[in-house]
Formats: structure tokens, C-alpha cells, sequence
């Protein structure tokens, strides 16, 4: 493949980048947090849900800060135009940035998540291996998401001040995208939302997990068995117990039961996929027709 150097070279960048290594200690040790409910919920496993804190946290904004400048940056400084001089299309060059930074940041997560591992079956013994490949493979397609979204924003922006605002934007979206989806639903059916007793209502369950991270955790949780929620599983666990009333979203606790087929958390693994294809083809779409330099 002629774009296999390129690709190389950005996750060389990537994993000589101090910023990449910051992260992966962030991950492991915010994920590290052990707690009764953890343990009551998943028991051994609970060193698989140690990557779901870690990675719910800081994997969106360390991979976003490490991908948003793939293409601005090298339109700042010039070099993209050697790189558009190479015997390479415009569309392999992209496919080569995003290649290389998914490997990249992937390989760190990959690190993270076997230090995690590590720890966990230190301090509570051999976990499920189901689970937790399931997990890691879960976090690497979130990975990819992830750095196809900054990518996107890396090109379709032409200021390092308007990605960066951009990125900003995105991830509070994300954080407070419950309270939008809630807000908007009582503003269009007249119902008010009380996370402590949700309605019934497919639709409201569905935008809730539009997001990547709520498509993650939906599909991580379903992974540990602990329910269908975009909520941490020990967050899931709490609402689930009898007699508990806890802020959260969680299908079996609004239904009574599994709910409409479409929330099934293998419907997380479309909306990640859309996460990914979107993105990339507006990537694609740019950079090949528009004026890269």
C-alpha cells in the first residue's frame, strides 16, 4: 500500500507524543476506582468496568486534542503541500491520517487497559476474558470514532482557533447531552422528564444513546451484564437494586423489562458505525474537492 508510510509516520507521531502517554496514565488511574457497588454489581469483572470509567472520561477529549490538528496543522506550517506533491490521492493521504492516529492512540488504550488488567487481577483475581475483549475491542472502534470526528473537524476547519473551539463544543455537548435530549422532549411532548422516574418512551431511551460515549457505555454495559443504560455499570447497578432511587437513565427501571426491540444494545454498534462513516466521508468529501491549502 502506497500511503502505509504516511501512516507510519503518524503513529509515530502519535506514540512519541507526550500528550498520548498522558492520557493512558490518566485512564489507568481514574479507572482504578474500587468500590462496593462495583464489586456487588460485577464482581471479578470488576476490572473490566475499570476501563469503561477510565475510558468514559478522558478517551473523548485526549483523542479529539490528539487528532484535531492531523491536517490544520500541517496546512499552518506548509507541509501539507509535500504531502499532497506525493504520488499519493488526496483521499489515500486522509485514509493514511486516519489510519496512523487510530493506531496510535489504540496502541496507548491498548496499553492502559492491560495495565488496568493487571491491577485488577492483583487485587480481585482472573476476571471473565469474554467481557473484557469485548470491552477492549469496544474501546478501540470508539477510538476510531473518535479520531475520524477530530480528523473531520481537522479538515473541514481552516484556523487552529475555530478546531480547537470546535472540539470545546463537541465535548460539552456530550456531557450535558441528557439534559438537551430531556429538554427537547418536554419542550415537543408536553411531558417533564424526572431521571429518578423516567417515562416509558422509546424515543427518549433511543436519542439518549446517540452519542459515541452513550453508545459505548450502552454496549460496555451490556458486556458486564449489568443493564441498558448509558450510565457507568455501577451507576446501572444502583438504580436497578430495590428500594434505591438514583438520577439515572435506565431501560429495565423505565419499562419494567427489556423495552422496544430498537433499544437493544447491539443498536449501539450501528450508531458507532454512523459515528465512524459520517465523519469520514465528509473528510473525504472536503479535502478531495475543496482547496486543502
Amino acid at each position: 500500500m502506497r500511503w502505509s508510510p504516511l501512516a507510519r509516520s503518524e503513529c509515530r507521531k502519535v506514540v512519541t507524543s507526550k500528550g498520548t502517554w498522558i492520557l493512558t496514565v490518566f485512564i489507568v488511574l481514574w479507572g482504578f476506582r474500587p468500590t462496593y457497588a462495583g464489586w456487588d454489581a460485577v464482581g471479578r469483572n470488576l476490572t473490566v468496568g475499570y476501563v469503561q470509567i477510565g475510558v468514559s472520561l478522558f478517551l473523548p477529549v485526549g483523542a479529539l486534542l490528539l487528532s484535531y490538528q492531523s491536517l490544520i496543522g500541517e496546512r499552518t506550517t506548509g507541509s501539507l503541500k509535500f504531502l499532497l506533491g506525493l504520488p499519493l490521492t488526496r483521499t489515500q493521504v486522509l485514509w493514511a491520517k486516519v489510519t496512523g492516529r487510530t493506531l496510535g492512540i489504540g496502541a496507548a488504550i491498548v496499553v492502559a487497559t492491560f495495565v488496568l488488567a493487571v491491577i485488577g487481577l492483583l487485587n480481585h483475581g482472573m476476571f471473565d476474558m469474554l467481557p473484557f475483549v469485548g470491552t477492549l475491542l469496544a474501546t478501540l472502534v470508539f477510538v476510531s470514532v473518535l479520531v475520524a470526528i477530530g480528523i473531520c473537524i481537522s479538515t473541514v476547519t481552516h484556523r487552529t482557533v475555530t478546531a480547537a473551539t470546535t472540539i470545546f463544543g463537541y465535548v460539552l455537548v456530550t456531557l450535558f447531552w441528557s439534559q438537551i435530549v430531556t429538554t427537547i422532549y418536554t419542550a415537543v411532548t408536553g411531558v417533564p422528564v424526572d431521571p429518578y422516574d423516567a417515562p416509558a418512551s422509546g424515543p427518549l431511551f433511543l436519542a439518549l444513546r446517540l452519542t459515541p460515549d452513550g453508545a459505548y457505555n450502552v454496549l460496555t454495559n451490556w458486556f458486564l451484564g449489568v443493564g441498558n443504560s448509558t450510565e457507568l455499570f455501577h451507576i446501572v447497578y444502583t438504580k436497578l437494586a430495590p428500594g434505591v432511587s438514583v438520577n439515572a437513565f435506565v431501560v429495565e427501571a423505565a419499562f419494567g423489562g427489556p423495552g422496544p426491540w430498537y433499544l437493544h444494545p447491539v443498536g449501539s454498534i450501528l450508531v458507532l458505525l454512523v459515528w465512524l462513516a459520517v465523519p469520514l466521508g465528509l473528510a473525504r468529501r472536503v479535502f478531495t474537492r475543496g482547496d486543502a491549502i
